[in-house]
């Protein structure tokens, strides 16, 4: 992984930029002549767009929102981590090997580490909890959150409850 240091500073995004990002959040599987059609710009132009944007970073990858329920993945929790100081990359590392994992953030607050993961049951999330995660030396205590429902939002921001589509 790169340096922070290395990192060259993001371009400015356009307008025509935003438009394919939400497109994309929408839909990732969007074809690049209905991405170039809905903006407004040649194929060619929304494909050197979109590769800028993944070349710049902007866009870290694609990927489908499952239904963890669904898939067999019945439990779904966050778990707050208190660490050691100065201990994150360590700690990210095993935890970005853990069974589930779904989403790690370092953060600020009463915690340290806010952690999204899905497992199969109950017991299994248990285990993950009592053996996985408190094992780690770094890690000083945890929290688990179940998740009881979720909700995923549209990518594109709030809709105007007064407009309908159909």
């Amino acid at each position: 992984m790169a340096d922070a240091a290395e990192v060259p500073p993001a371009r400015p995004l356009d307008a025509i930029d935003r438009s394919i990002l939400r497109m994309l959040q929408t839909d990732g599987r969007a074809s690049i002549r209905s991405v170039a059609e809905t903006v407004h710009v040649s194929r060619a132009n929304a494909y050197a767009r979109i590769n800028r944007l993944i070349d710049d970073g902007v866009i870290r990858g694609f990927s489908a929102r499952v239904n963890h329920e669904r898939a067999g993945q019945g439990a779904s929790a966050y778990i707050t981590l208190k660490i050691v100081q100065n201990s994150w990359r360590t700690v990210r590392r095993q935890l970005q090997e853990l069974p589930g994992a779904a989403h790690i953030a370092l953060v600020s607050g009463d915690f340290d580490v806010l952690l999204l993961v899905h497992s199969e049951d109950n017991r299994a999330l248990r285990e993950l909890v009592l053996t996985r995660l408190q094992s780690i030396p770094e890690v000083l205590s945890t929290r688990t959150l179940l998740v009881f429902e979720e909700t995923d939002l549209d990518p594109t921001g709030p809709q105007d409850p007064t407009s309908r589509t159909s």
